[in-house]
């Protein structure tokens, strides 16, 4: 019996090459990687709605906290892998005005501030930064549209009623840069940001070390996307959902491994590499259910305080169908 086909769409991150060229292989598949363009965030978007809804692919990377709500509404048509091929810290996503009136944390509350979404894995995080920081969500007037323009943007239902939109085609970064708004949550760096010369600047210029005071409290690197299955594919055999995630993390570790041989990203990658581990351990991409318990209970308790699911999921309700899996023939890759 030959290796079952499998598709996975995903953004072209570089993390992913070993699995993408075929390095790794998963026990018994057959895997095609097909992926974004360019780093463009627009051709990721395409990736993760083509991962749910493209029926020539067999699932791919998709957003956390989507299918915690498909869990909590008891949507079991999608299996999550524990294999998160996004992870990002988030203090570096706080924008401000250059001439505006925020020039710290503890300038936030009261605040307007804007948002690409109100239910997206990375505004739970945002939340729960913006928490470590000493502001609280509720002290803030919310508004949820587009950071500059919708071609990456995904519509979503749900939002509080208390939540502001922008007037059609108005976007949040003009809002902000005409005194209409005091900050903005934005993954992608709006377009009028620049160090030095634009009226958009970070609310920490220098976010590594916020970065790294949140790690050293809170213990978490957040993952923001995840790896999902159609539930027909997992069905036709369900040992695929564990070797794919055994094939996940053999990617990270041959990735890791090429990295500290050839740090050719820039002159000081080995540098970094070094700070890095020193602070989050070697192994800081970690994918696998146990290593990523702890954060994964963390996100679904964020969700639930913020009003994103009714109730707190578990994480073992949220991964069920892969604890069900059985080990792929010849053991893990």
């Amino acid at each position: 019996m030959g290796n079952m086909a499998i598709a996975l769409t995903c953004a072209d991150y570089a993390r992913l090459m070993p699995l993408a060229t075929g390095a790794v292989r998963p026990v018994g598949i057959e895997l095609t990687m097909v992926l974004g363009r360019e780093g463009a965030w627009a051709s990721r978007a395409e990736m993760l709605s083509r991962a749910l809804a493209d029926p020539t692919v067999q699932g791919g990377e998709a957003s956390m906290a989507r299918h915690l709500r498909r869990v909590e509404q008891g949507d079991r048509s999608y299996v999550a892998l524990p294999a998160f091929p996004l992870r990002n810290f988030t203090a570096r996503d706080i924008y401000v005005r250059r001439d505006g009136p925020v020039r710290r944390a503890a300038d936030l509350p009261g605040r307007r501030v804007g948002l690409y979404s109100w239910a997206a894995s990375g505004s739970i995080w945002y939340r729960h930064m913006l928490r470590f920081l000493g502001v609280e969500p509720e002290s803030l007037t919310w508004w949820v549209g587009d950071i500059d323009t919708p071609e990456w943007s995904v519509p979503e239902t749900g939002v509080p009623d208390f939540v502001r939109a922008p007037a059609p085609g108005r976007s949040l970064a003009q809002m902000l840069i005409d005194g209409e708004l005091d900050a903005l949550l934005s993954p992608p760096r709006p377009r009028r940001y620049h160090p030095t010369a634009g009226p958009i600047v970070r609310l920490f210029p220098e976010f590594r070390s916020v970065e790294q005071k949140y790690f050293r409290s809170c213990g978490v690197y957040p993952p923001q996307h995840l790896i999902v299955l159609r539930r027909d594919a997992w069905l036709s055999d369900k040992s695929i959902a564990r070797a794919l995630t055994d094939a996940f993390i053999r990617n990270n570790e041959v990735f890791a491994a090429t990295q500290r041989s050839f740090p050719y990203a820039s002159p000081w990658t080995e540098a970094e590499l070094e700070d890095v581990e020193a602070l989050l351990g070697p192994d800081f991409h970690a994918d696998g259910l146990e290593a990523n318990r702890a954060t994964m209970e963390l996100f679904a308790e964020q969700a639930h305080r913020v009003g994103i699911t009714r109730r707190r999921v578990a994480v073992d309700e949220y991964f069920a169908e892969y604890l069900e899996s059985p080990e792929p023939p010849g053991g893990p890759s």
